[in-house]
């Protein structure tokens, strides 16, 4: 998958996080798109490196949305709680 996979992918699947967590968000929206991409990327690592599987098969696959969007929420639980100590 490409460059422009990923950020579309990390775009969908920020989107997709910030709906399962709802809530006040010290970021706006380019901090979501940002922590879905990383998320992307971390959902796609830790599939590989946990469970042992290619989770970035291709855009397409559930696998890959799957990984995806738990790392998404996976980075916007940390964003929160660390960004809510800061401002608190």
């Amino acid at each position: 998958m490409g460059i422009l996979g990923w950020i579309l992918l990390g775009l969908l699947a920020g989107i997709i996080a910030k709906v399962l967590m709802p809530g006040r968000d010290p970021g706006g929206i380019i901090i979501t798109i940002l922590i879905g991409i990383a998320g992307a990327l971390l959902g796609g690592w830790l599939g590989k490196v946990i469970f042992g599987v290619d989770s970035v098969d291709g855009f397409f696959e559930l696998s890959t949305w799957i990984a995806a969007i738990i790392g998404s929420l996976i980075l916007l639980a940390l964003y929160r709680l660390f960004a809510g100590r800061r401002h608190a």
